[in-house]
């Protein structure tokens, strides 16, 4: 059935009539194609709500102006639309993975993960992109017929491979699917989950930098050296002399993210149309990337990430925050691990009669769900006393 203004679509992007399916089959709803429900079903979960309190850099006791993890995720998936159109790929199946791909990040960003990966290395480790397939197969629990938001195969291959094929030893949420479902780790996946992938790239580069330049963590005259942004800031002095600085870092950042998206549909093009793919599963059998930046835009996007590392990420005051914040996730898990009682009445009924592994995984997954006000809270109830995250 077509879709009324449907975009022509290339030979080799993903087409939701031909999806591999659901793990539940259900009966044909509604004019939306498949993945287009994918998505509609994420952005209704409960776990995509609770972004809006997760840290992405910044915890929110530091303003209301910083990005969050839904933010973020929402300017990924403008980043991920914009190049999907542009390539002729499926725009529903890139939002879709663009809005998964942080559903299983923990609390306080990645010193949250880093600490809960500690925390469960004796049972299997921590990874949030696994996190996020188990949220969408098990935790969301929406649906009288199944557990989980029993999305397309593509959109949990894509959420799986984030970061291409999964070769290596398989984080423990994936192992356990894989069971279920043959997501072919082996593979690149789809042209739609590479352009997710990429576009978190860009929203965060462009996004640290503009959060970085609001929290006074570096200022744009240290900006000048790093290649790229150098002609982006030259181009703008050169056309208003006078620009205040605010304004300053919004054209600053609204010029990145149009430079970007460019380039990555130029590459993208040059290495579709050198390697050409025939359907979309040739994309997954083509060994390599088909998504991604030019040499030269890759070497700058690198500079950016060299750049933020020491400036931002590992900024005294960042790294302060987060290593409070990250005592709090050691020790709730600590405390639920020895107290099950500590736990709130479902939860608590969830992991009684398992295993010790079973239990950690559960307290993993109610841990990995919190937002940080919800962990501070808790944290004063079991503990009482709050840790200074600013």
């Amino acid at each position: 059935m077509a879709v009324a203004g449907a975009r022509p679509r290339a030979p080799w992007a993903s087409k939701a009539e031909e999806s591999r399916g659901r793990l539940h089959p259900e009966a044909g709803g509604d004019a939306r194609s498949a993945f287009r429900r994918d998505a509609d079903r994420i952005i209704h979960s409960s776990a995509f709500r609770r972004l809006a309190y997760k840290t992405q850099v910044f915890s929110y006791h530091e303003g209301d102006h910083y990005r969050t993890r839904l933010t973020h995720t929402l300017e990924v998936v403008q980043v991920a639309r914009s190049v999907a159109r542009a390539l002729g790929l499926d725009e529903d199946l890139s939002e879709a993975l663009a809005l998964a791909h942080d559903l299983g990040h923990p609390p306080f960003a990645h010193a949250g993960e880093r600490v809960l990966d500690a925390c469960m290395a004796a049972y299997g480790g921590f990874d949030h992109n696994a996190q996020s397939l188990r949220v969408v197969t098990r935790l969301e629990n929406r649906y009288p017929d199944f557990d989980g938001l029993n999305l397309t195969w593509e959109t949990h291959e894509g959420i799986v491979k984030h970061n291409g094929p999964q070769t290596g030893p398989l984080p423990h949420a994936i192992a356990v699917h894989a069971e279920r479902q043959d997501l072919w780790l082996w593979s690149w996946p789809s042209a739609e989950a590479q352009v997710a992938a990429i576009a978190d790239d860009i929203a965060y580069d462009v996004h640290d930098l503009d959060d970085g330049l609001r929290a006074g963590l570096f200022d744009l005259t240290e900006l000048t050296g790093l290649p790229l942004i150098h002609t982006v800031l030259a181009d703008i002095a050169a056309r208003w002399p006078h620009l205040d600085r605010a304004r300053t870092f919004h054209e600053l950042g609204r010029r990145m993210i149009t430079v970007l998206i460019a380039d990555v549909v130029e590459e993208s093009r040059r290495r579709i149309a050198q390697a050409q793919p025939e359907d979309a599963d040739a994309i997954r059998r083509l060994g390599r990337q088909v998504i991604g930046f030019s040499a030269e835009t890759a070497a700058a996007e690198k500079a950016i990430k060299a750049f933020l590392f020491p400036r931002m990420y590992r900024h005294p005051r960042v790294m302060q925050a987060m290593d409070a914040a990250g005592a709090v996730v050691r020790e709730l898990f600590e405390r639920y691990m020895a107290d099950t009682a500590a736990l709130p009445e479902e939860w608590r009924a969830s992991v009684e009669g398992r295993t010790q592994a079973a239990r950690a995984r559960r307290i993993a997954d109610f841990l990995a769900g919190q937002t940080d006000r919800y962990a501070l809270a808790d944290h004063a109830r079991l503990f009482d006393r709050a840790p200074e995250l600013r």
